[in-house]
């Protein structure tokens, strides 16, 4: 579904990816490993044309959209929970999932139903602005109005970053059921051994490049693979 091949990019003069290679394919769910400032977001913002690449190849249900501005990359299916949040402060919790609702083909899987059953609380909260929710409640309605544009790939940057212990569970839930509806999922996160639990494969960046690719039994049984590239 999602193949990128020896993508690079730049800030300015300054390159951050080199060499990253990888790929998701339908139904499943792969993330991105590495230490801070290897490269993990900056791969994603590629992919999503929020930086343009400056080499290599990005295709997305077998079409090319390297290079493509990012709302039509969007438009192919990809639907991105960014860092940071980034939900709308001053609409409701339903105007921010109403405003990205999305159907593709005729269907519509995701609807507000479909959102709040996911996530019960986002129904509680509906008529609260986007400033009145706590990080959790903001997070999960970055997933919902992610969600709501109905994406063939849902790609998560930092899936639980600064989130309580208990609201990480709910989101690592959510994300396992995503997975068993044959939800294809593209996931940034430090907690390793959550991730481990439920994705099919995982790919480590080291400085603009990827350097390993694997299941999680062979990260999770080889010892080195973490104190080399994981661990701070």
């Amino acid at each position: 579904m999602l193949s990128v091949r020896q993508l690079q990019a730049s800030y300015g003069a300054a390159q951050v990816l080199f060499d990253i290679s990888l790929e998701v394919k339908a139904g499943e769910v792969v993330t991105l490993l590495g230490r801070n400032g290897m490269g993990k977001t900056t791969t994603i913002r590629s992919i999503m044309g929020l930086l343009r690449p400056r080499g290599g190849e990005v295709h997305f249900d077998g079409a090319a959209v390297t290079g493509l501005a990012p709302y039509r990359i969007a438009k192919t299916g990809i639907g991105l929970v960014p860092e940071g949040r980034q939900i709308f402060p001053t609409l409701t919790v339903e105007e921010n999932l109403v405003a990205t609702a999305s159907a593709r083909r005729g269907e519509r899987r995701w609807t507000l139903d479909a959102v709040y059953d996911l996530f019960p609380r986002l129904k509680e909260r509906r008529s609260n602005l986007g400033t009145q929710l706590s990080g959790g409640e903001q997070q999960m309605l970055a997933v919902g109005r992610a969600l709501m544009t109905n994406p063939k790939l849902l790609i998560l940057d930092e899936a639980t970053e600064g989130l309580a212990p208990l609201i990480r569970a709910e989101i690592w839930t959510c994300l396992k059921r995503l997975k068993g509806e044959r939800q294809s999922i593209l996931v940034i996160d430090k907690n390793i051994g959550a991730l481990a639990s439920f994705a099919d494969r995982h790919v480590i960046i080291e400085k603009g490049r990827s350097v390993w690719t694997g299941t999680s039994d062979e990260l999770m049984t080889d010892p080195s693979l973490k104190d080399r590239y994981l661990h701070v």
